[in-house]
């Protein structure tokens, strides 16, 4: 499998890639295999099933309307979520418009199926049935949603492929080990492999044209965060913070802040709690590598970008090359899915990828960037996914910030060093993921164990 910058960081909507974002893809492309097959006017019913990690957490991460929502036709990339209400409210009436261009009847109760089974392939499974009016089926199938938004056909999972698998680029690398050597051989740094290796699809310019595009929603995000309040929806009533934190550190009324060390943190805390609070309200976010990870970048470029006068577009480019090889290498050697492995696979992975970005931002080598991701997401093994309610909410809002602050601290360990560590990145990968088969269920975004049990007073 062969993964570009634009696989790991995909514009998206909240408040979680595997849960939102795939689902809404997933509809998506059955409406448009309908569509090819010209028979859309043919359907009378549609019944969807949610399977697995989907079902048990998937009325508090919007799941349901995701779906609904990608079978009216939308997609994740340019939905206006200011709308969503208002393209739903027709399901209240039972109608579903497909594609916006063919109505048929829907009842929530009977057609949106949430099963207590699991499917073996994936935790979050979902199939989509399209139905004739005499009951007849006439196009079915079946959708794993494998973390980040990314999505596999049931078809596809005996021989899984990415859009750019059959495309050699000039330095392929499976794992940390054939990264390093490339870097080696061609006395370059890690962000300059990666884009000769993203030049196989696009030119520089459109290459770095695209990464400062998705910056700039990421900004975007950061920005909406620091001006909305109010309360999260789901029923936590969790009230947002960002806004109310964001003034009080303008007017340096807090005691802490007589540490530049503790404002420094606080900064880097309010980027990330505004990115998060966006993305569990469902707004737009990006996903970096998983909307319920999405923070963590944000914040740590966000802030070295308003206190640091030599950080350019270059840098920016460089931060997203560096940080994209080892979300790649965490993807391609264990997962980025919270339901597969845990929250070391979201939170973890970001971490890890945030760390190599600042280190490599920084001019650090090639080692020293491999370091500091070893760092990040060395300690974050063992990080389980127990959202309280379902929702990205608690603990998972918190969790960006710390591991944002982490990932800085571990990019400055690494930097002060030459590079030199007793276990490698690939190591740690490798552990990520044998710590996943092995962590219970219950801790894989299921809302069925942790925290998700014993806050239920939150």
């Amino acid at each position: 499998m062969t993964l570009s910058v634009f696989d790991l960081f995909k514009i998206g909507i909240g408040p979680s890639s595997s849960h939102t974002v795939g689902p809404m893809r997933a509809a998506c492309q059955f409406i448009e295999n309908i569509q090819q097959q010209h028979v859309i006017k043919n359907i009378a019913r549609i019944q969807i099933t949610l399977y697995g990690s989907l079902s048990a957490t998937g009325v508090g991460h919007a799941t349901d309307q995701a779906v609904l929502l990608g079978l009216m036709g939308f997609h994740p990339e340019t939905i206006d979520t200011n709308n969503n209400a208002k393209y739903l409210s027709e399901i209240e009436q039972q109608v579903l418009n497909l594609n916006l261009e063919h109505k048929i009847k829907f009842c929530s109760e009977t057609d949106l199926i949430f099963s207590s089974e699991s499917l073996p392939y994936h935790p979050n499974a979902m199939t989509i049935e399209a139905f004739e009016s005499n009951g007849q089926i006439i196009y079915e199938n079946t959708y794993y949603s494998v973390g980040g938004g990314f999505i596999l056909e049931h078809q596809e999972t005996s021989h899984p492929v990415s859009t750019q698998a059959s495309i050699d680029v000039p330095f392929p690398f499976q794992n940390t080990a054939e990264l390093l050597a490339h870097c080696e051989a061609q006395n370059s740094s890690i962000s300059q492999i990666m884009l000769e290796n993203e030049k196989t699809w696009l030119n520089e310019n459109q290459i770095r044209e695209k990464i400062l595009s998705i910056w700039a929603v990421m900004k975007e995000c950061i920005e909406n965060g620091l001006s909305n309040e109010g309360i999260l929806p789901g029923g936590l009533f969790v009230k947002r913070r960002a806004k109310k934190l964001h003034e009080m550190l303008q007017n340096h009324t807090r005691k802490e802040l007589i540490f530049s060390s503790f404002q420094a943190m606080e900064w880097v805390n309010l980027y990330a709690l505004a990115v998060n609070e966006e993305n569990a309200a469902g707004g737009r976010v990006v996903t970096a590598p998983t909307n319920g990870a999405s923070g963590i970048i944000p914040a740590v470029l966000y802030y070295y970008l308003h206190n640091d006068p030599s950080i350019n577009e270059d840098s920016i480019v460089e931060f997203f090359l560096a940080a994209a090889a080892i979300g790649i290498l965490c993807k391609l050697n264990a997962s980025i899915s919270g339901a597969e492995v845990g929250c070391q696979g979201e939170v973890g992975s970001a971490c890890a990828m945030a760390s190599a970005g600042l280190a490599e931002m920084f001019g650090g080598s090639p080692q020293q960037v491999e370091n500091a991701a070893e760092i990040g997401l060395e300690h974050n093994l063992g990080l389980t996914c127990d959202p309280i309610g379902g929702l990205v909410q608690i603990p998972c809002i918190e969790r960006n910030a710390i591991a944002a602050v982490k990932a800085i601290n571990a990019a400055q360990m690494a930097l002060r060093g030459d590079g030199e560590h007793h276990v490698s990145l690939d190591k740690v990968i490798q552990t990520m993921k044998e710590t996943g088969k092995d962590m219970s269920e219950k801790y894989k975004e299921t809302s069925k164990g942790g925290l998700a049990v014993n806050a239920i007073e939150c």
